[in-house]
């Protein structure tokens, strides 16, 4: 059994950052589901800006919002106005078939890439 990529949002722009909130990360809950990711599923985010890396989970924000909230410590590292990756992985004997959603600057879905 191996870890293999499931789900991927390419090049978000963060919206807002909070700080003092416990932890995770908010996202678009149609932007979120189109890419397969569940409400509080484990996800790596990358930041596109600084190189920066952080494990967290993912909260569903406001449907069609467009939102990308980065909550807690990680949002002294990860700043509005950053692109970020989101990527969430499977582990399984073999490999899925990834969902790679590509968004435009206000994180409406674009397309799916291959």
């Amino acid at each position: 059994m191996r870890f293999y990529l499931a789900s991927k949002i390419h090049l978000a722009k963060v919206t807002k950052e909070k700080p003092n909130y416990i932890g995770s990360i908010t996202v678009d809950e149609a932007l979120a589901k189109r890419a397969g990711f569940k409400n509080g599923e484990l996800v790596h985010v990358w930041d596109s800006n600084n190189g920066e890396r952080i494990e967290t989970y993912i909260i569903f924000g406001k449907k069609n919002s467009g939102e990308i909230i980065v909550n807690g410590p990680a949002a002294k590292k990860i700043k509005k106005g950053h692109k970020i990756i989101i990527a969430g992985f499977e582990l399984s004997k073999n490999p899925p078939k990834p969902k790679i959603v590509l968004v435009d600057e206000k994180n409406k879905f674009l397309k799916f890439l291959k």
